[in-house]
């Protein structure tokens, strides 16, 4: 297996330097096909406008590579959609697309969305938390789907920059995969042991793809669509291009253990032999402890999401 692993490393590993968006542009169009960026995002003023205007001035505007910018707005309460608008995105309110289907929190429920409202051939998704990152993470990462007919999928990886509370710096992040999605891809789905960030933020697909496949609602979209792609279509669909150094807006341990929930019922539903779909109830919580301002341990439930959205495909065919 692990022979495997490094001539599928060694095969299906770039860096953002191979793929210049100029020599993209000209695959582009031999292959006739268009490409749709979507920034998922929920309560990010702060930083959407920097993102969404970055990829629309780099490569919508200086080079053509994309052609839809979209940010599927996911409940804020502050100016996101506003600032994402005026930086050159469309918007989308999710709760608002398919209002029909009903509407849940999350991440992977704005992706699911965003497959019924864009058009692009290629996608490619950005998180609009970024503080430090480039244009070239949408362009090296539509390098391997516009050079290989049978990449279905396309993975970033970085170097995770993370600001301590003393104000320093360190590379320490991505928490959650190191303590979560690592032990489990190792103990059960080792092909996927050369993927360096399985649950990395910035990722690209083939429409076809991500409109057959079943979706969570939350954050455990990353894993349980490279899980998939790799069931469905064989460890060479995926490739993964390093994307240089990459910091964004941490979350603190309780959030990061929801998360880690959700990854765990991902992967246990994807195992042989594991949890079919409907073996965990809607309203299953996840219990933490919290101290409140007196310094008493007050329990706390907070719901996990248990919700995957059915193909794309099925929906459009309605």
């Amino acid at each position: 297996m692990e022979e495997r692993n490094d001539a599928w490393f060694t095969r299906r590993t770039s860096r953002w330097q191979d793929w210049p968006p100029e020599r993209l542009l000209a695959a582009k169009q031999q292959h006739g096909v268009t490409v749709s960026v979507v920034i998922p995002a929920r309560n990010e003023q702060r930083t959407v406008g920097s993102v969404v205007g970055s990829v629309a001035h780099s490569l919508i505007e200086t080079v053509p590579l994309v052609d839809e910018l979209i940010v599927m707005d996911s409940d804020s309460t502050d100016a996101t959609a506003e600032v994402a608008a005026r930086a050159g995105a469309v918007v989308y309110p999710a709760s608002e697309v398919l209002q029909a289907a009903g509407s849940f929190p999350g991440k992977g429920e704005a992706l699911w969305k965003s497959l019924l409202v864009s058009k692009g051939d290629l996608l490619v998704f950005v998180d609009a938390d970024l503080t430090r990152w480039g244009p070239h993470f949408v362009s090296g990462l539509l390098g391997p789907l516009l050079s290989d007919e049978q990449v279905q999928l396309v993975k970033g990886f970085y170097t995770r920059v993370r600001t301590e509370s003393d104000g320093s710096v360190s590379t320490e992040g991505g928490r959650v995969t190191e303590l979560v999605a690592r032990p489990l891809i190792s103990l059960w789905w080792p092909e996927l042991a050369g993927v360096v960030q399985p649950l990395a933020g910035e990722w690209a697909a083939r429409r076809t793809l991500m409109e057959s496949l079943s979706i969570p609602v939350g954050y455990g979209v990353e894993l349980a669509t490279l899980m998939d792609t790799v069931s469905q279509h064989g460890l060479d669909a995926v490739a993964q291009v390093d994307l240089g150094s990459r910091a964004h807006r941490h979350q603190a341990n309780h959030d990061l253990a929801l998360m880690a929930a959700e990854l765990l019922l991902v992967a246990e539903r994807r195992r042989p032999g594991g949890a079919a779909r409907n073996d965990v109830p809607a309203g299953t919580s996840l219990q933490q402890f919290v101290r409140d301002a007196a310094g008493q341990a007050i329990r706390v439930s907070r719901p996990v999401p248990v919700t995957e959205r059915p193909p794309a495909a099925t929906v459009r065919a309605q």
